[in-house]
């Protein structure tokens, strides 16, 4: 079984790989693949081997937490979860205020002992109140034998505060009866959990925005429909609805689940309505549905009403299916994010090091005010050194992508097909369904007889995308079973210069491994039985909406609305989703290449007197974050 549930309590890179390592070290879990933007988990497990009820316990013992139960929302859950977020970053504002104000002296408060200790209590209640959740996740981190970001936090900011408590109550008799001057350190302390607070509030912010494609989908199903019961018409939740039940819809109100038609009626058509099915089908011209015709879950009624028997519900909808797709697929993981999800696992433990190594060497050389500039170093490198930029860089990159492509009612399986996208150099496309049209309403006894034009129809928009295709640098082959006269006509008027006719299955599939062993990379588009073992062999598969359910099984991509022109612009998004992945890893990359050094006081070997404080390393940190998320929602404008 392969089921996507919601993963509660991530806030980094690092918790991702975390809540994945221990989920794939169960047995009965054949993979696990935790995604940190879309807050899931894309598991495949034996249910006769591992109980849903078993992850959830052994992940919650790491801190983290599975929705599984059915009275749970997630959505519900994570919004109470950002309000309390929030809060606690307001509150963290007001201390960190106060608390600088009476560090700089700003606010009079009396001599500095006083002043040190009135710090030292807002400092105390913002680490209890604030900062609370940084401290019990890196105990259960330690107690399982991993870290995370907030280890870095929670190690920084207890050091810094700790060090303040020493000086306040014995700096004087330590450092200044030996001539070192000595300070408290309360506002950095203070201004690192503000800092990471708000980072993550406006990263929370921003990963809601990338989700907006499945919130979209998941509006279109609405929550209550009229069930029909003798003579009567009753409101009912859409849970209450079973199969069989007659339900009506009338204009404008969404179709609950997936039926029948059983009665229509409209003024334009006394025994037909009309429904809109673009959200669905990508198709702008309304459908008319007559008794038998099929309704599905989402879409609206522009002209008339209707009454449909019920066949499919709850999660067996198409809906529910596209919503499930896109999930799974915004939950899968490219190749090159298993790369950095082994790096964020030893990112923390690494700047541990590091930040340790930074003490000694500052407390070796760094003259009378030794052990408080050591201390400043580590802990502004542990604040600065930040997994949650390379971890996110490409899960939204991804999500925002794949997401952005369900708009345009074409759905991806997963994150390497994406990725595979930008390399085809190489396309095999099957004619009829896919480029043309049969005329069904010729006896094709009689259609030999007809001329081309009238036995077929050229798809809208072929045209344009094969010349669009073409200028892209991608070879073009259509494959026919039709006569070589057919064949030519149709490759001719598509403008496409390379054609077989008179095709089986198998030449279909012979023609993608010779051009794979060309060296190309092959996308295969197709829409029947006849297509699909070129569409499993191809490097790359997309399937027409309306095509056979075996060919969109096979295919990786499934384009629901039947449109040929959109596949260059499936390709381009490809392109773009890659590119923002490399551009988000590059900054990540050389934030921390520049920032670690520059924490840690290189520059002030070389006699130039700049380091970062662990104040403005809390900042950048968060920064960094935000922005590689904000980096990625770029996407849905380009």
């Amino acid at each position: 079984m392969k089921k996507t549930i919601p993963v509660i309590g991530m806030a980094c890179a690092s918790c991702s790989a975390n809540v994945e390592r221990k989920l794939s070290s169960l047995k009965g879990i054949n993979s696990a693949s935790v995604s940190l933007p879309g807050r899931s988990a894309l598991i495949d497990y034996d249910p006769n081997v591992i109980s849903l009820e078993t992850m959830k316990k052994e992940i919650n013992a790491i801190g983290y937490d599975l929705v599984i139960e059915e009275d749970r929302s997630a959505v519900e859950i994570e919004r109470h979860e950002y309000a309390v977020l929030k809060r606690k970053a307001l509150f963290s504002w007001v201390i960190a205020l106060l608390v600088m104000g009476i560090s700089m002296h700003w606010i009079p408060v009396g001599s500095a002992q006083i002043s040190n200790q009135l710090a030292l209590l807002l400092a105390l209640f913002n680490l209890v109140y604030c900062g609370r959740g940084f401290y019990v996740s890196a105990f259960r981190q330690l107690r399982h034998g991993s870290a995370n970001m907030d280890t870095l936090v929670a190690l920084s900011t207890g050091i810094s505060f700790l060090f303040s408590v020493f000086n306040t109550f014995w700096g004087e008799q330590t450092w200044g009866s030996r001539g070192i001057e000595w300070h408290t350190y309360f506002d950095a302390s203070v201004m690192i959990i503000t800092f990471v607070l708000t980072g993550r509030l406006l990263e929370e912010k921003a990963k809601n925005m990338t989700a907006s494609s499945i919130r979209k989908l998941m509006g279109l199903s609405p929550k209550t429909a009229h069930i029909v019961e003798g003579e009567n018409v009753q409101e009912v939740p859409i849970s209450a609805i079973e199969v069989g039940d007659i339900l009506e819809v009338n204009p404008g109100e969404k179709v609950p689940v997936d039926g029948e038609v059983t009665w229509a009626s409209s003024f334009m058509t006394a025994d037909a309505a009309y429904v809109d099915e673009s959200m669905i089908t990508g198709e702008p011209t309304p459908a008319m549905k007559k008794i038998g015709d099929k309704v599905l879950a989402g879409t609206i009624p522009s002209q008339g009403k209707f009454r449909f028997r019920a066949c499919q519900i709850g999660g067996n909808t198409a809906l529910a299916h596209i919503i499930e797709m896109v999930q799974q697929a915004q939950g899968s993981k490219a190749p090159v994010q298993r790369t950095i999800d082994k790096v964020s696992l030893v990112f923390v433990p690494i700047v541990a090091g590091v930040a340790v190594l930074t003490f000694f060497l500052w407390w070796i050389i760094g003259g009378n005010a030794a052990l408080p500039q050591a201390i400043l170093s580590a802990v502004a490198v542990l604040v600065i050194a930040c997994p949650c930029a390379m971890g996110l860089a490409t899960p939204t990159a991804l999500m925002v992508g794949i997401g952005k492509a369900a708009e345009k009612q074409a759905l991806i399986k997963d994150a390497t097909a994406l990725e595979s996208l930008r390399k085809v150099n190489a396309m095999v496309i099957d004619k009829t369904g896919t480029l043309t049209i049969p005329n069904r309403n010729i006896d094709f006894t009689k259609s030999d007889s007809l001329p081309l034009d009238e036995r077929e129809a050229l798809k809208p928009h072929v045209q344009e995308a094969i010349a669009d295709l073409q200028g892209m640098g991608i070879d073009v082959y259509m494959m026919s079973g039709d006569k070589e006269e057919a064949a030519k006509y149709w490759a001719d008027k598509a403008g496409i210069r390379h054609y077989q006719s008179k095709v089986l299955p198998q030449d279909k599939e012979n023609l993608v491994r010779k051009l794979q062993k060309e060296g190309k990379t092959v996308a295969m588009v197709g829409d029947g039985i006849n297509d699909t073992q070129a569409l499993a062999l191809a490097d790359v598969s997309l399937a027409m909406g309306k095509g056979t359910d075996v060919a969109m099984d096979v295919a990786q991509v499934t384009l629901m609305g039947d449109d040929f022109g959109a596949v260059p612009g499936i390709l381009r998004l490809s392109h773009k989703t890659v590119r923002m992945i490399w551009e988000n890893l590059f900054w990540a990359f050389i934030y921390n290449l520049i920032c670690i050094p520059l924490a840690a006081g290189v520059l002030c070997l070389f006699g130039l007197d700049f380091q970062i404080t662990p104040m403005w390393a809390s900042a950048l940190m968060a920064l960094s974050s935000v922005s590689v998320v904000l980096n990625s929602l770029r996407l849905r404008f380009l």
